[in-house]
């Protein structure tokens, strides 16, 4: 039970630091600070998988995706942010799930191919319709590939270092 509610707590916590703090910038890269927990979560999903099995995850995917979105609305996030996150949230979460679920290869290597898809498309929806002139404008158009390459690779290495200790940790047992 302990791993739900810290894949839950995961996706609010992300939120509230990401609405609460200003964006990181690294070179030309703009990470939102929330963004280490977002990668973070896509390893606790697969562990809650791993104990809870596929069906019972899109449970705990819905839940999350609910609490989210309502802590979104009652902050005063802006409506594009909360879609944006919403929608992004939603689409990797399940492309995360299916690829896990079909994958058939060591339990560090499917939450390296997971969570790679899953944050692939978790940045670049929520950058495109929550951030981009699309909707709110709040960067322009040639600061979004930098927004998005920026989250894609803090999720990656997100999803490296939790494989290296899932592989380490399998291997001692």
């Amino acid at each position: 039970m302990i791993i739900i509610l810290l894949y839950i707590l995961s996706i609010l916590v992300a939120n509230i630091i990401t609405g609460t703090f200003a964006p990181i910038t690294i070179g030309m890269f703009i990470i939102p600070c929330g963004t280490l927990l977002i990668g973070a979560s896509f390893i606790l999903r697969d562990l809650v998988q791993n104990k809870y099995g596929k069906k019972n995850t899109y449970y705990y995917i819905l839940i999350a995706l609910i609490i989210s979105c309502l802590f979104s609305i009652t902050s005063g996030d802006i409506f594009y942010i909360t879609v944006a996150s919403g929608l992004a949230f939603i689409v990797s979460e399940i492309v995360d799930t299916e690829i896990y679920s079909r994958v058939k290869s060591a339990m560090y290597k499917r939450v390296i191919y997971s969570g790679i898809f899953g944050g692939i498309l978790d940045s670049t929806i929520f950058v495109i319709i929550g951030l981009s002139p699309l909707t709110t404008g709040i960067i322009a158009w040639s600061l979004v590939i930098y927004a998005i390459v920026g989250q894609i690779s803090v999720k990656i290495i997100m999803q490296f270092i939790g494989a290296g200790i899932i592989y380490k940790f399998n291997k001692q047992n």
